[in-house]
């Protein structure tokens, strides 16, 4: 019996070392190690606010426990730190991304100018929140409603963090679909900065995310909610304030703005290197998933009143993938559209 057992001891040390090294060190893999979170943008912006959310809790769900470092990585949108993960991240699972999803929709209307990036090309772990997008202007000017906006004789001063943000999509938008006059100022490294010259009147408006406007702003009524981009309405958003796809009948102009406006619905995505072992990445969107319903979670981003209507990473690929069939048509009125 005993020369039984020894037998069979010895099968399982030859099976368990003909498995690959990947296979046998995933439950343990983590311990120890430093999950790196890479911000496409400056610090002190929603998305930045949104990764060290993250990192404060999502540890606690991933087997060894291991320690969460956030890292600003700005430019060119947010492609930058996109691009990082095919070159220079290591791709163990211990470095993921958070960007801009407006760069999914660029990857279909400019392929070229992000360097043939595809999103399909990487492994998804989850979005926390749909970003809730809202045009706005500063109450000073005294325009007060969408009617107003698109009224003024005069280009209203709206600043961009860059070409392909959610923000310059927005306001290219404003312009070729609603006729509004704009002047856009880019250079800005992120929302943070823009609400620096919004409240030095070096701005006018902004197109950005509900979360990201700033509590006192809304408190005190220093800024006018003039058009949303999202269909959801969320606590404290007013329900008359129009959103904007009802304002477009032309069927055409429907789908345009579909796919223009689809990726905001993965607002706070989170994606590592393809290349990551699949069950260390089952267990990175496992970690993400019980994460998005830990009570400490959801109690710290209701304090800070940042939204979370979580996307799974399965869900978030195939939502990319669907974007990716919109017909020539779409894609070629979306690049005009977009300025590009």
């Amino acid at each position: 019996m005993r020369r039984l057992e020894r037998l069979a001891l010895a099968l399982g040390a030859l099976l368990l070392a003909a498995l690959p090294a990947a296979a046998q060190d995933a439950g343990t893999f983590f311990r120890g190690k430093t999950i790196h979170v890479e911000v496409g943008y400056s610090a002190g912006g929603g998305f930045d606010q949104y990764a060290r959310l993250l990192a404060r809790h999502y540890g606690r769900h991933i087997p060894g426990e291991p320690a969460f470092a956030v890292e600003n990585m700005p430019g060119a949108a947010s492609l930058k730190s996109v691009q990082y993960l095919d070159h220079g991240a290591v791709a163990d699972g211990t470095v993921i991304t958070t960007f801009d999803p407006g760069l999914i929709t660029r990857s279909l209307t400019v392929p070229d100018k992000l360097g043939g990036v595809r999103f399909t090309d990487y492994a998804w772990i989850g979005s926390i929140s749909e970003d809730v997008r809202v045009c706005y202007v500063w109450a000073a000017t005294g325009i007060d409603s969408f009617e107003k906006l698109r009224a003024r004789n005069k280009e209203t001063i709206l600043g961009l963090a860059g070409v392909g943000t959610t923000s310059d999509v927005n306001a290219h938008m404003l312009v070729e679909l609603f006729g509004v006059r704009l002047k856009m100022v880019q250079g800005y490294a992120g929302s943070a900065e823009k609400r620096i010259a919004i409240e030095s009147g070096e701005l006018e408006s902004d197109c950005g995310s509900w979360t990201s406007v700033p509590e006192d702003w809304l408190r005190d009524r220093k800024v006018n909610m003039v058009l949303r981009f999202s269909e959801n309405l969320v606590p404290g958003l007013d329900a008359s304030v129009p959103y904007a796809a009802l304002l477009l009948k032309d069927a055409a102009q429907k789908d345009v703005y579909r796919l223009l406006m689809d990726p905001s619905r993965l607002g706070r995505p989170f994606i590592a290197p393809k290349a990551v072992p699949a069950d260390r990445l089952a267990i990175l969107r496992a970690g993400f998933d019980a994460t998005m319903k830990d009570p400490a979670f959801l109690a710290e981003a209701a304090k800070q009143k940042l939204l979370v209507s979580p996307i799974g990473g399965p869900r978030a690929e195939a939502a990319v993938r669907e974007l990716g069939s919109a017909s020539p048509a779409t894609i070629a009125e979306a690049k005009r559209i977009s300025g590009e």
